[in-house]
Order: structure tokens, then sequence, then C-alpha cells
């Protein structure tokens, strides 16, 4: 066993299998991670320069794009820069940046879709007050809080594993996740599951549950308005709902990889699941909200192709 005080970087273990698809992997990761910054920095300089999506529902949009860029370059220039490693060696404190960087974009995601939902809400329940409650001023507290917040859960929850001494530095994964560096621990931790509970309430089920309430609400009101109003309430709401369906997907596929003994499943899959988020998420919030929101799409058409 390796003597804790000599361990200064973790092997990412699951990239000794790529072999002679490295190329055919750096292609598909630079692709799909250029796709994701474009598609989502578009959005962003479309609402910033379109003073007509200058309203809450685009600004906290934008806000949420920019979270998934952050998302993407949490993984994917790791990805790309192990393909052609010999060693795929990660130092720790870049082991440590990855890991805040992942698990403060988790909470921040949850958070933003929920004060999506809170601002469709007023919107569409109490439409007269709109303009009061969700002022600019506001939105822009809310951002900051819900960034704030992000952090403040993280530190939180696994501020404990950078004091940890490793007796191992093997990851079997392709990139830094918790769980299994928390078992290369010499002593393991029993704050772990603890850590686990409080993140999993304040990042997850918390925003869901106010996500889910919002909705509800929404529903109900939609129920007693014109074919009309429920149109366009569910043109609005509609990618939120999805946004937060494939979220929720992707925390079942995290726990499912982690909690259940599924030795049989191929290790491609057994890596996948749990970056299943980071894969599908990040294209998803620009694509869905930039094509079914017609003001979004009207926007994009004129500034990418000058269209008064």
């Amino acid at each position: 066993m390796e003597n804790s005080s000599e361990i200064v970087s973790f092997v990412l273990a699951a990239y000794g299998n790529v072999g002679d698809f490295k190329y055919l992997y750096f292609i598909i990761i630079l692709f799909w991670y250029v796709s994701i910054c474009v598609a989502n920095t578009v959005l962003i300089v479309v609402i910033h320069v379109d003073r007509r999506l200058h309203e809450p529902m685009y600004i906290l949009l934008s806000n949420l794009c920019v979270n998934e860029i952050k998302a993407g370059t949490s993984l994917y220039p790791l990805l790309l820069s192990q393909m052609f490693s010999d060693s795929h060696e990660v130092t720790l404190p870049w082991c440590f940046l990855q890991m805040c960087s992942l698990y403060t974009g988790a909470p921040a995601e949850f958070w933003s879709l929920a004060a999506m939902a809170y601002d469709r809400y007023i919107s569409i329940c109490h439409p007269l007050s709109y303009n009061v409650i969700m002022n600019t001023e506001r939105v822009f507290k809310i951002i900051l809080l819900v960034w704030v917040f992000s952090f403040v859960i993280f530190i939180l929850s696994f501020s404990f594993i950078f004091s940890l001494k490793f007796c191992g530095n093997n990851i079997e994964n392709v990139y830094c996740e918790h769980q299994l560096i928390i078992k290369l621990s010499c002593s393991g931790s029993a704050q772990n599951s603890i850590s686990i509970i409080i993140f999993v309430i304040m990042s997850i089920f918390i925003p869901f549950s106010l996500i889910s309430v919002s909705y509800v609400k929404i529903l109900t009101v939609c129920r007693k308005t014109s074919t009309e109003n429920k149109q366009k309430a569910m043109t609005t709401c509609t990618p939120q709902i999805v946004s937060v369906s494939n979220l929720f997907v992707g925390c079942i596929f995290h726990s499912i990889n982690f909690r259940l003994l599924i030795s049989q499943v191929p290790d491609e899959v057994n890596i996948i699941l749990p970056m299943y988020m980071l894969i599908c998420q990040p294209i998803l919030t620009p694509f869905m909200y930039g094509f079914n929101l017609p003001k979004i799409r009207q926007s994009c058409k004129r500034f990418l192709f000058k269209r008064k």
C-alpha cells in the first residue's frame, strides 16, 4: 500500500482502455464541447444584445446558460487533455478544483431552475404584481444568491475531503468523482454519508420541491383560463419542465451507478451514467429554449442573419 504522504496526484484509470479509439473519442468530445460553448454563448449574447429580451425570464435563462458553459468546462478540457496522456495523472489541487466546479454547478442548476419556475408562477398566477415582484434589481440579487448559496452548499458538504489522507491514487473513472476519491482515503470518512444527505437535500430536494409546487399552482390556474392563455403558458413552461425532468433522470442514473451492484454492466456504461447530466443538460438547455420560445427564436434569427 502506498504511503499517504507520497500521493500528490490521482490516476484516472478509466482511460487505460481507450486504445486506438482515442482519436475518434477526441474528435467527438471536442465537437460536443464546442457545440455546448457556441450554443450557450449565442443565447447569452442574443439576450444581452436584444433589449426586448431584457426581462426577468430571459436574464435568468442567460444565467442558466453560463452555468452550462461552466459545467462543460469543468469536464471536457480534462477529457481532451487526457486522451493523449500516457500517465493519465491529475494533481490533487486540479482534481479538487474540478470537484469544486462540478459540485457547485449542480445546486446552481437546480436553484436557477427553481428561480425560473418562481418567475413563471408570478407571471401567470399574479400578473398584476409581476413587474413589482420580479424587477431587474431583484432578479440580479436572486442570481447572486444562487451562486453564493451553491458555493456554501459545496463547502458544507465536501470541504472535509481536502484534509483527507490517501492510501491509493487510482480513480476508476475519467474525472474526479467525490465518492471514488473518498474510497481512496486511508481511514475512510464517516462524514461522507452526512455530506451526501446535506448536498442532496440542499441542492436537489428543496429546489425540486419548490419547482413542483410552482408548476402545480401554474397548472391549477391554467385550468381556469382560456385556451390561448393555456397554450402561451405551456410554451414558456415546457422547456423548464423538460430540463427538470432530464436532471431528475440524471440524478437517478448517478444514484444507480454508485448505489447498486452493476458489475455485469460494461465499463463504458459505468463511466457514462454519472456523466449523463454533464453530457446532455449543457446542450439541451440552449436548444430547448432557443427553438421553443418564439421571442428567443426570432431574436436568434435577427442576430445570426442580421434581420431587423
